[in-house]
């Protein structure tokens, strides 16, 4: 068994768990925001995890190595209560000791030419029409680019496609630049195109992207240089799907085992791979859009926070985007060899909810779950300001957006209201049912499922606890073996076909991303008339309908959006934040020397 030792004030705090048992003892240092007494875990893995982010497309598939045993752990809400942290010799000695020890972690001497990149997990699967994980799709980006590219403002550009035309709704006509070559120096043709889609579509690669491409009938290559879509129906988000982040080519022929040396034509080109350990990256000297200063990027797997942060203490890491904990970045500022960069994003943090639960499938309960969330104090305590609340998937500059919906403030008599017309009456020790959370065991998210825990429970709801490592917990919830989880959008919800990606009822999982098997036959309606439509117009009108409705029935709850927080050594120059914490800044940034 292992024993948590805490104590905290309502600020920064370290947690030690120790193996008690004396049989591989290991010692993992963390943070947390509330008290607590000595816990008992039933179990915890300390191997390095999976960050809980996902990109535009998510599914069991993303994952090449088989899950681990799964590993649950429970957190007492009634143990969740704040008291004043008191430092004592012990608390103190032991962090400078446990600090130190971590400051010993990867000290080994490296190539100054290259960035050292600290990222939580490896990426999952780095070949593009596979991997939908964060870091998968931030890496692939680098590699691989798409036949459009978008700019800040999500208009398109070009890519791979000089340039493209539409002669009818069901036709659509991409001209491929002259003279661009793969990283192993094969010319880029159309039937490289052709395949990449086509293997999708027909299975030859198992894709979690392969409904995006629903509407394509056939994929012509009349020429090498020209590539043909017929499709079955109009597709207003086709090009979306053919965008760089979202699509990369490969080369024609390339299979199921084409990650494991994945060979694109973007920036930077693929060297090495070691699971939970590192990704190796060198600039690309055939790309087609310039070479970038950068020599070579390492992708350095830390899973532990307070690692993370020593490393960029210490000059070892060189950059973090998005990984560290909030209360860290007042203290990193105030190094002189960092730099924070700090923009607003629009990655989405949500609660998910299972319909096919018995308790769950009654809007009364999931509504009521959301009164009970105080989103504010989360936002300006574990997240320390940077985020907005979130009434929509979309961001809050999207032409589509409308914040014309249903809202739920922190109210928790209105939450005990609609547990009461549940027939949820309080039971004894005033509890009226009991839930199961499930979570990876990374931190922040473990340390959000606890105060959600302790929330809950003020209105007669005992949440559960279960975490495990990211694998195990991402196949559950692709699976749809959950009752709530929690997880991020990044990237995807910068379009509005991301409401049909997730809620639609043709895309339960693994089709799509609607893991709940929510289904609304007016939403399936609006978003159907919304993808084929060519008024812009009449478009807004059907996502505007769409939101109030999703707010209405409250499949999720859109918890806030998560500013983009970059920390840099100094010698990391020319780093511009995206608003979706894409890695994207390497093809520009240089290093000083």
């Amino acid at each position: 068994m292992m024993t948590a030792f805490v104590k905290a004030d309502q600020g920064l705090s370290l947690i030690c768990k120790r193996n008690t048992s004396g049989a591989k003892a290991r010692t993992v240092i963390g943070r947390i925001l509330y008290g607590l007494k000595p816990v008992p875990f039933t179990g915890m893995d300390t191997s390095p995890v999976c960050f809980d982010v996902e990109g535009r497309r998510v599914t069991e598939e993303a994952f090449p190595r088989g899950p681990k045993p799964k590993i649950p752990f429970t957190y007492s809400a009634a143990r969740l209560k704040p008291r004043p942290f008191k430092a004592t010799k012990f608390t103190v000695r032991f962090a400078l000791a446990a600090l130190a020890a971590l400051a010993g972690c990867h000290s080994g001497s490296r190539d100054a030419r290259t960035v050292v990149f600290l990222i939580e997990s490896s990426p999952a699967n780095l070949d593009p029409r596979i991997g939908t994980d964060g870091q998968s799709e931030h890496i692939d980006e680098l590699l691989f680019d798409g036949l459009v590219a978008k700019d800040a403002s999500f208009h398109f550009t070009p890519a791979l496609a000089e340039s493209w035309e539409q002669p009818n709704p069901l036709t659509l006509v991409f001209h491929l630049r002259e003279g661009v070559r793969f990283h192993d120096g094969r010319t880029l043709t159309a039937h490289d195109v052709a395949w990449t889609v086509t293997s999708m579509r027909t299975g030859a690669v198992i894709s979690p992207k392969s409904a995006a491409y629903a509407a394509v009938d056939t994929v012509e290559a009349p020429d090498a240089r020209t590539v043909v879509f017929h499709l079955k129906r109009a597709d207003n988000f086709l090009l979306t799907n053919l965008s760089t982040g979202a699509f990369g080519v490969v080369p024609e022929g390339s299979g199921r085992e084409f990650w494991r040396n994945p060979v694109g034509t973007g920036p930077f080109r693929f060297v090495s791979q070691q699971i939970d350990q590192e990704v190796v990256i060198e600039r690309n000297p055939l790309s087609w859009a310039g070479e970038p200063k950068i020599e070579r990027v390492r992708f350095a797997v830390v899973p532990d926070a307070i690692t993370e942060s020593l490393e960029l203490e210490k000059g070892s890491g060189d950059v973090a985007v998005n990984s560290l904990p909030m209360d860290s970045l007042p203290v990193l500022a105030a190094r002189p060899n960092l730099v924070v960069e700090d923009s607003p994003g629009t990655q989405i943090q949500y609660l998910s909810f299972n319909l096919r639960d018995p308790l769950l499938m009654d809007a009364r309960v999931r509504q009521a779950i959301a009164c009970a969330i105080d989103r504010n104090l989360i936002v300006q305590t574990l997240l320390r300001g940077h985020a907005q609340p979130a009434v929509s998937l979309l961001p809050t500059g999207h032409w589509a957006f409308t914040g014309e919906v249903a809202r739920y403030e922190y109210d928790p008599a209105r939450a005990a209201r609609l547990l009461d017309d549940a027939g949820h009456a309080p039971g004894p020790g005033g509890v009226r049912f009991h839930l199961t959370m499930k979570t990876s065991n990374v931190e922040d998210v473990r340390l959000l499922a606890a105060v959600l825990q302790q929330q809950l429970a003020r209105v007669g709801i005992a949440l559960e606890l279960r975490s495990y490592e990211f694998a195990t917990f991402y196949s559950d919830v692709t699976r749809g073996a959950f009752q709530m989880y929690s997880l991020r959008w990044i990237g995807g919800n910068e379009q509005p076909d991301i409401f049909s990606y997730v809620y639609s009822t043709a895309n339960f999982s693994p089709k799509g991303a609607n893991r709940g098997h929510y289904s609304n036959p007016r939403l399936d309606a609006v978003l159907g008339d919304a993808a084929e439509s060519a008024d812009t117009a009449r478009r807004r009108a059907d996502y505007v309908e769409a939101q109030q409705i999703l707010a209405r029935d409250l499949p999720a709850i859109n918890l806030w959006y998560r500013d983009t927080v970059v920390v840099h050594n100094r010698r990391l120059t020319h780093v511009v934040p995206t608003a979706s914490g894409s890695y994207t800044f390497l093809e520009t940034a240089e290093l000083s020397k």
